[in-house]
């Protein structure tokens, strides 16, 4: 598959993706009560939450990645990304509260969220540098 295949298909997965996240946070959840309260310790709303958001860096830098060849772009990418997700983390929750009368937004809920998005960042940006440090050592052992 060619380059630009693949970027139409990481953005068509991106747009997914968040349709998928918007769609599970403004759905009425009916019964949950099946589910266990608790995983690792952690009340299970909580890690659905952080495995919601946590794709969304690594899925932008699949859908955009020619945007970031050099570490200040990366950097510059990431901040964007890191923004735009917050931006959709902050905004699910206030949407809850105030566009619906079967969910209720939680503070804790946007930690998570948050959580989740600093950390899939800073794994997004260390695979960026370290995949352009591996081209452009690739690049010069083909040029001597």
């Amino acid at each position: 598959m060619n380059r630009r295949k693949q970027l139409i298909l990481f953005r068509v997965l991106f747009v997914l993706y968040v349709t998928a996240v918007l769609l599970l946070c403004f759905l009425p959840m009916d019964d949950v009560s099946q589910f266990p309260r608790f995983v690792l310790g952690f009340p299970i709303d909580k890690v659905v939450h952080f495995c919601m958001f946590f794709p969304f860096p690594l899925l932008a830098f699949l859908a955009f990645d020619p945007y970031t060849d050099t570490v200040p772009s990366t950097l510059a990418f990431a901040g964007i990304t890191l923004m735009v997700g917050l931006l959709l983390a902050l905004g699910t929750e206030w949407g809850q509260e105030m566009l619906t009368d079967y969910r209720c937004g939680d503070p804790a809920d946007l930690v998570a969220d948050s959580l989740a998005l600093v950390s899939s960042t800073v794994i997004v940006i260390i695979w960026d540098i370290l995949k352009q440090r591996l081209t452009r050592r690739s690049c010069e052992k083909a040029s001597s």
